[in-house]
């Protein structure tokens, strides 16, 4: 064994608590990704990331514990996970939530040692878990949303004509617009970059040209995707 460092093949009761600690890790880990996020978003485009994430930062959690090393060098480590950026696509604030989520899970399931007892460590998961789950699947919060949308018609941005630029999108986007954000207007392609707010869900809000919405009727609402 002194070949790859360590003194014993295995550790029965390390080897316990290690997948006890994982075992507890993923249960709250499944409910908040596959229950939760999957289940209300009906993608999985980043469940294996979630899960990999997840499962990586424990381990480093629990090996670094066995590890003896400065403070300052551990949140160095760890301060990695908190830049990470995916460079090939822009990801959503709210994916990026979750990857947050289920990294602080992980790390609480982590680091706590005899001084936490179970109680409490399962406590703190269960509120983590329980807020997520409550503000995510709550009536209201479901009942409304936004999308960013790419806006041909500038004319209804002026000020005064508000009603008619809620009804304009609804008309276009099939749901019922009750607030707009313009965040940049674009006078060479006689276009504008703007956040329409809804009080009903749409399929998919993605990046979509109301343009091309009025042209593709018979589309559903954030299937149609141009590049602002």
């Amino acid at each position: 064994m002194d070949l790859f460092g360590t003194d014993a093949l295995l550790d029965t009761w390390d080897f316990l608590k290690l997948v006890s600690r994982l075992g507890l890790d993923l249960v709250f880990t499944w409910i908040v990704v596959s229950r939760v996020y999957a289940r209300l978003y009906g993608s999985r485009e980043f469940v294996f990331t979630y899960y990999a994430f997840n499962v990586i930062t424990l381990a480093v959690c629990l090996l670094l514990r066995k590890v003896p090393m400065e403070l300052g060098f551990a949140l160095g480590l760890f301060a990695v996970f908190g830049i990470l950026r995916y460079r090939t696509e822009p990801i959503r604030i709210r994916d990026l939530t979750y990857l947050f989520v289920v990294i602080g899970i992980a790390i609480l399931n982590g680091v706590a040692n005899k001084k936490i007892s179970l109680l409490e460590l399962v406590a703190v998961d269960v509120v983590i878990v329980g807020l997520t789950a409550a503000i995510e699947l709550s009536p209201r919060h479901r009942g409304s949303g936004h999308a960013p949308v790419l806006y041909d018609n500038l004319a209804l941005l002026h000020p005064g004509r508000e009603a008619e630029l809620y009804a304009d999108l609804g008309a276009r986007l099939g749901v019922q617009v009750f607030r707009v954000q313009i965040h940049r207007i674009d006078l060479l392609r006689d276009a504008a970059e703007i956040t329409a707010h809804y009080a009903a869900p749409v399929l998919a809000p993605a990046r979509v040209s109301a343009q091309g919405a009025a042209a593709r009727g018979a589309e559903p609402p954030g299937t149609s995707a141009d590049a602002a």
